[in-house]
C-alpha cells in the first residue's frame, strides 16, 4: 500500500470519525459531528491517518488551515516541527531569532508547564496514540501486517512522550477518561514487549524508492531501530543499563538491507550526504538509508511542519544561490547554529565566512553544510538571524536538476529513522561494554567518515569523540537532547560541565538543574486529569 497520497484518501465517513477529538487525555473518545449518523469505519484509511499524523496537521495539510487538535493551529502541533523545537533549540545546535511564545523559553532552557509548544507537542502525541487505539478496537486483526504496524507507531508515540515528559496519561483504549499515570521504568516495559511482540510481524526489511508500495511504512527495522534507541537510553529511563542489547539489535540494523548512501548524484554536484535531505531524496538513491520515510510532495501532501519547516525556518534569501533552495520566497530566517555545532567540524575556531559549498570544503566534512557569509559564527544576538551560522542542511532542490512538482511546498521526505544512528548505537554500546572505548566498532563510525568523505580515520573512539561524532552526523534531527541527557551534560550535576552559548539565559552559558531533564506535563492537562502528579519543581 502506498501512503504517498494518504492526505487525499480519508473519505467523508473517516473525517466526521476524526473530527470529534479532542486534545487532551481527559477524553480520548471519538465523537461523530452528527451522533444519529452511522459510520463504517474504514480501514485503509484509518491505517492511513495513523501515519498522516506525523507528516500532516490536519486532514487537508497545507494552507488549510486545519488542524486535528482543539485550541491549536497547526503549526503549533506539527509532528516534526515541535519534536525538533523540544530537542534542538534546547541544545548546544540551535537557537531561533523569533520572538514567538515558547521560543525564548526554549532558547534559554527556562520553559515551565504552560509552555504552548511543549502542550502542542504532547497533545499530538496522544492524538495520534488515540487514532492508533482507534483502529486497533474497530479494525485490529483485519490486516495483521497492518495492525503490527499500527502498535508500532503506538509503542513509537509513547517512546516519545516517556522520553520527554517521564511519568505519563497510559491508555490503550480509546474509551478512557482521566487515564492513570504510568511510571517511566514501567512504560518502558510495555513498549519494549510491544516492539518485541510485534517486530517479527511487521514486513521484511527491504529498500523502497517513493514510487515502490510500502513507501513510507515501517517495517522490522524500524521496531528493532526503535529497540536500540531505547535500549541505549534505558539507563535513563529504567536505571538499568542494557547496552549489550543496544548494540544487538543496532546489528541487527546494520546487517539489513538498509545501508548508508554513498554515492554522489549522477551530475556531480552534490554529495551523497546531501542527498539524504534534497527534493528528490525519495527518488535519488538515498531511501536506501531511509528506515521511516515521513512523506511530502509540494501537490498531493504539503504541511507547514515536516521538511518545510526545517528549510524555510532556517534559511534566508542570501543564501539562496543559482536557486539551490528549491522553493520561493519561503525564506523564515528563524533558526540557525550554535557556535559550539560549528565547533564540532572547526575545533581550531577558525570556520571561514564561506558559502555552504565552500564551506564543507573548507572543513573536510561534506556533513558541515553552513553559510558564514555577512554572519557571526557566535551568537551575540539570539533575536537576530545573521548572529549565528545559517544551516542548508535541509533544501528542495532535486540532485538530477529536475523541478519540483511545486515551489510554495517541498518534495522533500523526512526520514525519522535512517540507518546511520544504527551505527552509532552499536560503537557508542560497544564502548561503554569496554571502559569507555570502541576498538571492534570502530568500523562503524570510519564508514560514516567515509561517506562523509572525512580524511581522519581512527582505530578506536571514546564515548565523548563518539557523542561529537552524532552531533556531526545527526545534527538537526532531533536527537540532541536525548544524547546530552544521557552523558549527563544537559542538566543536574555534570551539567557545568559542558556550557552553550544561552544555555540557562547566559550568553556564556550556566547549568541547570536536574529537574529540567523531563519536560513538565502541560497545565492543561493537569487541570483536566486528577490522575496526574506533575514532574518535580514546575
Amino acid at each position: 500500500m502506498k501512503l504517498h497520497n494518504f492526505k487525499n484518501i480519508l473519505p467523508g465517513a473517516v473525517l466526521l470519525l476524526i473530527a470529534g477529538l479532542t486534545s487532551c487525555t481527559k477524553d480520548l473518545d471519538v465523537t461523530p459531528i452528527d451522533p444519529n449518523q452511522t459510520m463504517v469505519p474504514s480501514e485503509p484509511e484509518l491505517f492511513a491517518k495513523c501515519y498522516a499524523t506525523m507528516a500532516l496537521s490536519g486532514n487537508w495539510g497545507g494552507d488549510s488551515g486545519d488542524c486535528d487538535i482543539d485550541r491549536l493551529d497547526g503549526g503549533t502541533t506539527g509532528f516534526v516541527r515541535q519534536m525538533w523545537n523540544s530537542n534542538e533549540l534546547t541544545t548546544d545546535e540551535a537557537i531561533c531569532a523569533w520572538g514567538d511564545p515558547g521560543i525564548p523559553e526554549f532558547n534559554y532552557c527556562t520553559w515551565g508547564s504552560a509552555h504552548p509548544m511543549l502542550e502542542g507537542f504532547y497533545n499530538r502525541l496522544y492524538t495520534s496514540i488515540a487514532f492508533c487505539n482507534h483502529y486497533l478496537e474497530v479494525c485490529g486483526g483485519k490486516n495483521e501486517t497492518h495492525t503490527a504496524e499500527v502498535r508500532f507507531l503506538r509503542a513509537m508515540y509513547y517512546y516519545f512522550l516517556m522520553d520527554c515528559f517521564g511519568n505519563v496519561p497510559f491508555a490503550t483504549q480509546l474509551m478512557a477518561t482521566s487515564p492513570e499515570q504510568i511510571e517511566r521504568a514501567k512504560l518502558f516495559e510495555w513498549i519494549e514487549s510491544e516492539l518485541l511482540a510485534v517486530k517479527d510481524e511487521m514486513d521484511d526489511p527491504v529498500v523502497r524508492t517513493s514510487s515502490s508500495d510500502g513507501y513510507g511504512r515501517a517495517d522490522r527495522d524500524a521496531a528493532n531501530l526503535l529497540l536500540a534507541r531505547m535500549y541505549l537510553n534505558a539507563e535513563v529511563y529504567t536505571g538499568e543499563a542494557r547496552w549489550s542489547d543496544a548494540k544487538k539489535y543496532a546489528e541487527e540494523v546494520i546487517n539489513g538491507p538498509h545501508k548508508l548512501w554513498d554515492q554522489y548524484s549522477d551530475n556531480g554536484m552534490w554529495t551523497p550526504y546531501q542527498m539524504l535531505f534534497m527534493g528528490d531524496n525519495g527518488e535519488n538513491g538515498s531511501s536506501i538509508e531511509a528506515i521511516l520515510p515521513l512523506l511530502g510532495d509540494g501537490i498531493k501532501t504539503t504541511s507547514y511542519g515536516t521538511s518545510m519547516f526545517l528549510m524555510s525556518s532556517a534559511w534566508n534569501e542570501d543564501m539562496d544561490v543559482n536557486d539551490d533552495f528549491g522553493m520561493v520566497g519561503k525564506f523564515w530566517a528563524g533558526n540557525r547554529a550554535r557556535h559550539q555545532l560549528i565547533l564540532k567540524f572547526f575545533p581550531n575556531d577558525d570556520a571561514p565566512e564561506a558559502s555552504i559549498n565552500d564551506m564543507y570544503v573548507a572543513a573536510g566534512d561534506d556533513r558541515a553544510l553552513f553559510h558564514g557569509i555577512d554572519r557571526t559564527v557566535a551568537v551575540e544576538t539570539p533575536g537576530t538571524f545573521a548572529s549565528g551560522f545559517s544551516v542548508g542542511k535541509f533544501r528542495n532542490t532535486y540532485s538530477t536538476g529536475a523541478t519540483p512538482h511545486s515551489t510554495s511546498f517541498p518534495d522533500a521526505d523526512y526520514f525519522l529513522m535512517r540507518s546511520a544512528e544504527a551505527y552509532l548505537i552499536a560503537a557508542e554500546a560497544d564502548a561503554h561494554m569496554n571502559n569507555g572505548i570502541t576498538t571492534d566498532c570502530a568500523k562503524y563510525i570510519n564508514a560514516l567518515r567515509d561517506r562523509a568523505h572525512k580524511a581522519q580515520k581512527l582505530n578506536s573512539y571514546s564515548l565523548d569523540q563518539i557523542l561529537d561524532e552524532r552531533s556531526r552526523e545527526l545534527y538537526w534531527e532531533g536527537f540532541r537532547r536525548t544524547d546530552l541527557i544521557r552523558y549527563g551534560y544537559f542538566a543536574g550535576d555534570k551539567s557545568g560541565q559542558y556550557l552553550w552559548e544561552w544555555k540557562n539565559g547566559s550568553q556564556n552559558g550556566a547549568s541547570i538543574p536536574a529537574y529540567r531533564n523531563l519536560f513538565a506535563i502541560p497545565a492543561s492537562d493537569m487541570t483536566a486529569n486528577p490522575n496526574l502528579t506533575q514532574n518535580p519543581n514546575y
